[in-house]
């Protein structure tokens, strides 16, 4: 069983940056692929990012590729999306999650889930 609690999410203006941190329990967290997925007032929870469960592999929604990056500390059963160059469509609650083995973009293959951060981007 993993649990999963973010942090890091807050105000900040159009342009500025914030990083989040998704901290797991569990002694078996590097066997776990994870994904950031985010849900803007009045919209569907979308996929933002994906990062292997060594880190070696990423990949990114196209509405933040270039300005968001993951990565994970295993050591430290934490996993991090850097944001930078924010812009006010990026406002909404940020949930990680958790897929034993590999994972997708798909909400379906995660097992696990956070409770979620907010990120509110003022223009």
């Amino acid at each position: 069983q993993v649990q999963l609690v973010e942090s890091g999410g807050g105000l900040v203006q159009a342009g500025g940056s914030l990083r989040l941190s998704c901290a797991a329990s569990g002694r078996t967290f590097s066997h776990y692929a994870m994904g950031w997925f985010r849900q803007a007032p009045g919209k569907e929870r979308e996929f933002v990012a994906y990062i292997s469960w060594s880190g070696a592999s990423t990949y990114y929604a196209d509405s933040v590729k270039g300005r968001f990056t993951a990565s994970r500390d295993n050591a430290k059963n934490t996993v991090y999306l850097q944001m930078n160059s924010l812009k006010p469509e990026d406002t909404a609650v940020y949930y990680c999650a958790a897929a034993f083995g590999t994972g997708s973009d798909y909400e379906s293959a995660y097992e696990h889930w956070g409770q979620g951060t907010r990120v509110t981007v003022s223009s």
